[in-house]
């Protein structure tokens, strides 16, 4: 586990501790209708949730908690409330009454993709040729979807041994699909640059009749009933999914029920997550891209360790239906890749709202590759770039200015945004609430401290009130970022795991992770977060620092 794994899961855990100091006294309350609630009940309650009542205060409470009891007690009568029901509460990252500020408003990759060059001569160039190049060659017949579809198999059936980031296989769909589109590409039907492409789900996303396993035991026979929203999008755009891939046990960490995802660079070490599989894949050259999810730094993570690409979108840019909820107001979906460009042709595949997740919004992503950096303003706070990936964060934010941006020194805003655990660990107990009713969670192969399992036990002591006044620290913090992001620059550089990765996650706003160096053999990484909505303005700085630092060529040695 690297030092930046060690210290995001530390914080993790020490902020969750903080948090049940809080006690909801509801778990108390909904045990049973025949439960006696005593004052020494209500003064254990009193002192978890840092409140104080008078004796005669709590005689009173005792002669009428009761009906309170029996509300909690009726809707735990009602049976379990699938995973898939939101809540009536919708969170929307936009500030009422402030339009967008987008700097990039304009463009499309529509015809704009640079030339891809000749065909490589063998299957590993092939392997770890970008989808950039692929779709090109794909169009031009120089390569058919089945060739790349049985590459994908081949290779991911090869490796998966050393880095178990396989969780299940849909080869026979995989090649049915591949041969529709080899055929309607014969045709001369091309569906857009996705069209015949390989690609790779993480295992909380439900394909149709296929295993979703959310990589945990408990549920690794579930079978999806239909397609997730990013699922049918890029069956729309011809894409050909080729597996499942490894997810940590209900989207954290990278230990799932089958082993622990291994990182291709360095086999000794797990992918980090919870996009494990999705990260590990993609670097190893199995697919040519992979999707994955990110609540707190399932994308970002992931995608450093395993030096890949990942592009965090808006959240409620991409619909979540069918796909595994673990927090409703923090769960977004965006794209594994090789390359910046990558990214932004899966981003422009998967992007819209479905009435299905009542978060997602319709939004247009405008991103033209052809344009250039000039003009665009990029922020850093030298205070932040003094940790362990000073020497990347450093470089990529030269290359910036190397290839035309216009460097701002900033300041971040102080904040202390340790209170948006509250809303993660509330609502994941929520979403699993009959895991730990049931016991069930003793099954989960992951049982540390900062595991799921503890970590839902304890949020059932975080009281209710917390939670309210934890959403509205969460407003101020948004109103706060809002005026610093719409300021002096267009998008801001970091190191990946400053305290701006849980800020942006809970504020909503859009990152882009991506290599920017190498060190002792392993890859080392940079993160890129933007305004509400412009991520093409992300994706152009990241192409610039992408081509001047290329740092991209270097692969994992595979055994």
């Amino acid at each position: 586990m690297s030092n930046v794994e060690k210290t995001r899961r530390k914080f993790l855990t020490n902020t969750a501790l903080i948090a049940a100091l809080g006690a909801s006294t509801s778990r108390l309350l909904a045990s049973t209708t025949n439960t006696t609630i005593n004052e020494d009940a209500l003064k254990h309650a009193e002192h978890l949730a840092g409140i104080k009542f008078t004796s005669s205060e709590r005689e009173q409470m005792m002669r009428t908690i009761k009906d309170q009891q029996s509300i909690f007690n009726n809707r735990i009568g009602q049976g379990e409330i699938s995973n898939t029901i939101s809540p009536a509460t919708i969170f929307n990252p936009r500030i009422p009454g402030k339009p967008l500020k987008l700097c990039t408003s304009n463009g499309t990759l529509t015809g704009n993709l640079p030339d891809a060059g000749p065909l490589p001569r063998t299957n590993e160039e092939l392997a770890f040729a970008p989808v950039w190049k692929l779709c090109q060659w794909l169009k031009k017949r120089e390569i058919t979807s089945e060739q790349l579809t049985r590459l994908a198999l081949d290779r991911l059936k090869q490796f998966d041994k050393t880095l178990s980031c396989v969780i299940s296989y849909t080869e026979s769909t995989a090649l049915k699909q591949a041969k529709q589109a080899d055929r309607e590409l014969d045709a001369g039907k091309w569906r857009g640059p996705l069209h015949g492409i390989p690609w790779g789900a993480k295992d909380i996303i439900d394909t149709e009749g296929d295993k979703t396993t959310w990589g945990a035991a408990p549920y690794k026979d579930r079978v999806s009933s239909e397609n997730a929203y990013v699922t049918k999008k890029l069956q729309d755009a011809g894409a050909v999914l080729v597996a499942k891939l490894a997810v940590g046990a209900l989207a954290y960490g990278d230990i799932w029920f089958g082993g622990t995802c291994k990182n291709p660079f360095d086999i000794k070490e797990g992918s980090s997550g919870s996009s494990a599989g999705s990260a590990s894949a993609t670097a190893a050259g199995l697919v040519p891209f992979a999707i994955g999810t990110e609540t707190y730094g399932s994308i970002v993570s992931p995608c450093m360790r395993c030096g890949t690409t990942g592009l965090r979108p808006t959240f409620g840019r991409v619909s979540r239906s069918g796909v595994m909820a673990l927090c409703w107001s923090l769960d977004k979906i965006g794209p594994i890749c090789r390359s910046v460009l990558d990214t932004a042709i899966v981003l422009d595949a998967i992007n819209g709202a479905s009435h299905d997740d009542p978060s997602s919004v319709d939004e247009p992503f405008y991103f033209d590759p052809s344009q250039n950096v000039h003009g665009i303003r990029l922020g850093f706070d030298p205070e932040l770039l003094g940790g362990p990936t000073k020497e990347f964060d450093v470089a990529a934010l030269q290359a910036a200015k190397n290839a035309g941006a216009t460097l701002v020194e900033t300041t971040v805003p102080k904040m202390d945004n340790s209170i948006l655990l509250v809303p993660l660990f509330v609502e994941a107990a929520a979403a699993f609430e009959e895991l730990t009713r049931s016991n069930k969670d003793d099954l989960l192969v992951w049982q540390d401290d900062d595991a799921w399992p503890n970590t839902f036990r304890q949020s059932w002591l975080i009281p209710a009130v917390e939670h309210i006044q934890a959403s509205r620290l969460r407003r101020s913090l948004m109103e706060k970022m809002d005026v610093w992001m719409n300021g002096d620059f267009d998008a801001f550089l970091m190191p990946s795991f400053s305290d701006l990765l849980l800020t942006t996650n809970g504020t909503g706003h859009p990152a882009l992770v991506l290599r920017t160096g190498i060190k002792d053999g392993k890859p080392n990484g940079t993160t890129l977060i933007g305004r509400l909505f412009d991520e093409g303005t992300l994706c152009r700085l990241g192409m610039a620092i992408e081509m001047k630092l290329d740092v991209s060529s270097l692969r994992p040695i595979l055994q």
